[in-house]
């Protein structure tokens, strides 16, 4: 019989799930291994083949630790509230609640019919009320211990829905949802004070096993600096404005100052002068900029003189104060002092707008600093001039020599700043988790009693924007209008609905315990099965949702409903999939793959394998058609083999030695995510094997699907079965390579003088240094590089290489 996937891939399926194979247990003897993948917003779209290259690696991982002996978690379940499906019922007329259930049963057929060996038991969805029950306690709990505030802010603002919308809603400065250009507007809104966490977030770090990438990228993201805080005296006014800086001592060069142009201050300046409509102006044009392209709106240097002063507190000098396009609002305090000799960017600003530009540091080899000459900024260390009593000073000592002075003069302190800021956690759509909120005029915000949740989303004809710049839930009178909690008096709930990051920041913690009805999950499954071992996602979510996440759960174990300080030990990332044409898959491009076409033609084996085996995976990489028609004909060439060898009795010692060394590769790349080697050192096994037919064994052939049943699982329990056996291939115990029979009976000895290679030779492997010494010694070419002259040390890396330096 011919490879026909088709005609196999569903029965195994069905058998798998009958039989709960995959089931995970709690409290199991055997050592837990905790496997996840970052569950999938179940789109209109349907599943993608980038889900899939995550999903069946992460999947071979899973099916080899429960072979070695583990008791594995590998769940699934769905992030479902949201912008994209809200959007999504705008635009087709299907109730968000309608749609969910929709594209939830089409993913769950879509991963049932890749072979996923997901413990299906677990399943969860964050809009499930007695899931979010739980994702609003969450929010009680923040709200009880002062983390969760409502404050007044700029937000992106969509004047044609008339919505406050999220950074990643706004898209090249419009909105998402509509494509009107999005303004800023200030709103109350409600805030989680992760900045509170922020050093606990950079500190623990150390205590996960995160790519370095990642690591750098929740740093810079935190974006923590220790300077200090300094104070400047605004001239005719009684207003104090305050700058943060990391370079003291160059404030005696300070000759301008510069303002964002969100800075609610600048009204305070300007107002009832000549320059309160151009500032206002100036503002609202950068801020529009900004938002439509905020990378590189900063090219050119732009600002706007505000008619007002500040005093230099060491100079005297007028430094004059601008609002400036590259000053951001949301680093240190929005205001930055300027010393164009010593910062580029400030004297790029300064040259453009004719300012006064005064060295203070000039070069240790001795020349000081001529702004006539200077055709730049000056940005080392050197010597202090220009300093007052200063003058000659190293900038390493006088750094914190002006500093301290700043400070004793009372015009200063130490202080630590963070790029990062508390989190904006209210939208306001309709599809998303009501805030447990309860405003009541006599009481003020009054949060809901735990036994009255969860506080239900209703069910509304009408989720499109009220225009009013309130949630849909806002006009829904008999829900909105209830009894305060406190008094008993009128009150009304919060209209405003979580974003979609509040479901998915706690979801692995649900899966340890997805039935439970009297708590988030129960502490002793929490115990047992947290951290997760090994969680893996897009690269794209290594910042904000792992930093939110380990956030949320900091703040659970801080509050004993978690059992450690840190969600996840391990974190990896795959890299994109590309459409064919290498451009990002989309439908405008018809460019997009559809994973259950590829099922249908070659069948789900084929496509896991393909998408193990196509590039590192990491790294982006473009879908290539013949890529998977290669994979597919290496599964008919072993269903083939498979057949012919299965009446050998015995393996040659050749082909048992590239069975281990199989096996090695497998155990060794597995860990470090080398996929595309492991499928890559598979093909070259069967090639082996069909070259020497004849000396493959049965045994080796048990083995050999045995390796590769977690990559290839339905073709390998097809023929596991096929050819005697009467239980699941994934109810054997993994096979354990012997280091005695793969091990190289020779290798190839290089020889390098003073690093460079000069000869190389075929060796005896495990030959000792003394008879490796001897051996380089007395062959030609080295002798000729020798000779004359003094042996200072060999260097010798057994079985590889033998470096003579003289």
């Amino acid at each position: 019989m011919s490879y026909k996937p088709q005609e196999i891939e569903k029965k195994w399926q069905e058998f798998w799930e009958k039989e709960r194979i995959f089931k995970a247990e709690d409290f199991s003897k055997k050592p837990k291994k905790y496997i996840l993948i970052e569950f999938p917003y179940p789109s209109g779209e349907g599943l993608h083949v980038g889900h899939v290259r995550s999903y069946s690696a992460l999947d071979s991982l899973a099916r080899k630790k429960r072979m070695e002996g583990y008791n594995v978690l590998f769940p699934i379940g769905w992030d479902a509230f949201g912008l994209p499906t809200e959007n999504y019922a705008i635009k087709t007329g299907v109730h968000p609640q309608k749609a969910t259930e929709n594209n939830v049963a089409n993913y769950r057929r879509q991963l049932k019919s890749l072979g996923l060996s997901f413990d299906w038991s677990r399943e969860i969805n964050t809009t499930d009320p007695e899931y979010y029950k739980w994702t609003q306690w969450i929010f009680l709990k923040f709200f009880e211990k002062g983390l969760a505030y409502q404050a007044e802010i700029p937000v992106n603002w969509c004047p044609s829905c008339k919505i406050g919308l999220a950074n990643e809603e706004v898209v090249g400065g419009a909105c998402e949802r509509c494509g009107a250009a999005v303004e800023k507007k200030t709103l109350k809104q409600w805030m989680l004070k992760i900045t509170t966490y922020a050093d606990r977030l950079l500190e623990d770090l150390g205590k996960v096993d995160y790519p370095e990438r990642v690591k750098t990228q929740q740093r810079e993201w935190i974006g923590r600096s220790e300077g200090w805080e300094e104070d400047w005296q605004t001239e005719g006014m009684d207003l104090k404005l305050k700058t943060f800086t990391t370079w003291p001592h160059t404030t005696w060069g300070t000759t301008f100052m510069v303002i964002a142009p969100e800075h609610p201050i600048i009204d305070t300046l300007v107002k009832g002068t000549k320059y309160e409509k151009g500032a206002k102006e100036f503002c609202q044009r950068v801020i529009q900029e900004k938002i439509k392209d905020p990378i590189n709106v900063e090219k050119k240097k732009e600002g706007f003189f505000v008619g007002r002063y500040a005093i230099n507190h060491l100079s005297g000098y007028r430094v004059p104060l601008y609002i400036a396009n590259f000053a951001i609002y949301e680093y240190g305090t929005g205001i930055v002092k300027c010393t164009p000799a010593h910062d580029q960017r400030d004297w790029e600003f300064a040259k453009e707008y004719n300012l006064e530009i005064t060295p203070v540091i000039y070069p240790a080899d001795g020349e000081k600093l001529d702004i006539k000459k200077m055709t730049e900024a000056y940005v080392g260390e050197g010597i202090m001039m220009n300093a007052g009593q200063f003058d000659g000073m190293p900038t390493g000592k006088a750094r914190e020599a002006i500093a301290n002075y700043i400070i004793k003069q009372g015009n200063g302190r130490k202080a630590v700043y963070y790029k990062l800021r508390d989190w904006v956690f209210s939208r306001q759509h309709y599809w998303g988790e009501p805030i447990p909120i309860i405003h009541c005029s006599k009481c003020g915000i009054v949060p809901v009693s735990e036994k009255d949740l969860p506080v239900e989303l209703p069910y509304v004809e009408k989720y499109q924007p009220t225009g009013t710049g309130e949630s849909p839930l806002a006009v829904i009178s008999d829900w909105v209008n209830v009894k305060c909690p406190k008094c008993g008096g009128k009150a009304k709930r919060e209209t405003d609905t979580m974003p979609n990051w509040a479901g998915s920041n706690w979801y692995y913690m649900r899966y340890c315990d997805p039935g439970n009805d009297k708590s988030l999950a129960d502490s002793k499954k929490l115990k047992y099965w947290m951290p997760v071992d090994w969680y893996n996602g897009g690269m794209e979510h290594t910042t904000l949702h792992l930093l939110y996440s380990r956030f949320i759960y900091k703040f659970l174990y801080d509050i004993k409903a978690a059992p450690q300080p840190e969600p996840y030990q391990k974190r990896t990332s795959h890299g994109v999939v590309l459409a064919e044409d290498g451009r990002k898959m989309s439908k405008s491009f018809d460019n997009v793959i559809n994973p259950d076409e590829i099922i249908q033609q070659f069948g789900a084996d084929t496509l896991r394998m393909y998408e193990m085996f196509m590039g590192p995976f990491d790294q982006t990489i473009a879908w290539s058609t013949q890529g998977v028609k290669g994979v597919h004909r290496f599964l008919k060439k072993t269903w083939k083999l498979v057949s012919e060898w299965s009446e050998n009795k015995k393996s040659s010692r050749e082909v048992e030695i590239a069975l281990h060394k199989l096996n090695k590769k497998i155990d060794e790349d597995l860990e470090v995510i080398k996929f595309n080697t492991i499928v890559s050192a598979f093909m070259g096994f069967v090639n082996l094997a069909q070259e020497k037919k004849e000396e493959v064994g049965k045994e080796t052939i048990e083995k050999l699907l045995i390796l590769l049943s977690p990559f290839a699982p339905h073709i390998s329990e097809e023929l596991w079965w096929k050819i005697g056996n009467k239980e699941s291939v994934f109810e054997q115990k993994w096979p354990k390579p012997d280091p005695k029979l793969f091990r190289e009976e020779t290798v190839t000895l290089v020889f390098q003088v003073n690093g460079k290679v000069r000869d190389r030779v075929e060796v005896e492997a495990g030959l000792l240094e003394g008879k490796a010494r001897e051996l380089a010694i007395s062959r030609e070419i080295v002798k000729n590089w020798i000779s004359g002259k003094k042996i200072k040390k060999v260097i010798y890396v057994k079985d590889k290489l033998i470096n003579i330096v003289v």
